[in-house]
């Protein structure tokens, strides 16, 4: 597998067949997709032009980028439909692999896919893993000096570049303490959290925990599962106090 850098812009082909859909209409279908690391965290799909079946219409904007030039902005028609600046070409590009590429902006997309199987947020990296492990280590979490969880059964999720999660039973989570809050989030690896503020006190700590009721396969472990951000709370394992990880959480 090749690879390209320049700047922090990160550049591999990819094996998966991917497809972009807007209102159930195709919009690329390629089996040579590539990965662009746009920024640091994960990857963005560029789509061969050959491979887009939409109609590509220039605006007549750019977007400069230090490390691939002149990004021409285009508008993404298919079958009367039209998504606006939801594409972007760098025919004159200093990294030779993205000229015949088109960016097509994921959140203007109605449905991404990876072979068969739906993917939210954005493309999964190939050097991100989630491993979930069964643990008996004593878990206890503190929040301005109060126990809100007391756990001997977490779950605890190892995943790539983040301090590790430790998912804890609702029966051994102070669950009076905590109330609903609207807040989602989604991950590609995961699936879509529900959040919780926590009351300690007369203090609400606002979207301080949170649980997937429903995983993505992958993570069925943690269905159901309450977890909190030990960045922000005092987190006692095994007996010891854990330093507060630095995470972009934090």
């Amino acid at each position: 597998m090749t690879e390209t850098n320049r700047g922090r812009v990160r550049i591999e082909p990819s094996a998966k067949r991917v497809r972009a859909y807007v209102a159930g209409r195709l919009v690329a279908d390629t089996s040579t997709p590539w990965l662009v690391w746009e920024g640091p965290h994960y990857p963005t799909y560029y789509i061969p032009l050959a491979d887009v079946r939409a109609e590509l219409k220039p605006t007549g904007g750019t977007h400069r980028s230090p490390s691939r030039g002149d990004g021409v902005e285009h508008d993404v028609l298919v079958d009367g439909l039209t998504k606006p600046a939801a594409a972007l070409r760098y025919p004159d590009s200093p990294l030779p692999d993205l000229r015949d590429l088109v960016r097509l902006d994921w959140n203007a997309m109605d449905e991404w896919f990876e072979e068969d199987e739906p993917v939210y947020v954005h493309p999964r990296s190939p050097y991100t893993r989630v491993d979930i492990l069964a643990s008996s280590r004593h878990i206890r979490v503190e929040i301005d000096g109060e126990t809100v969880a007391d756990s001997h059964s977490p779950r605890i999720l190892f995943e790539t570049g983040l301090p590790p999660r430790y998912y804890l039973p609702m029966t051994d989570v102070r669950m009076d303490l905590l109330t609903p809050s609207p807040t989602r989030t989604s991950c590609p690896y995961k699936g879509t959290a529900e959040y919780f503020t926590v009351h300690t006190g007369d203090t609400p700590h606002p979207d301080l925990a949170w649980l997937y009721r429903h995983p993505l396969p992958e993570s069925q472990k943690i269905a159901g599962l309450v977890c909190f951000y030990n960045e922000k709370v005092d987190t006692y394992v095994d007996g010891r106090l854990q330093p507060r990880p630095e995470s972009p959480f934090s």
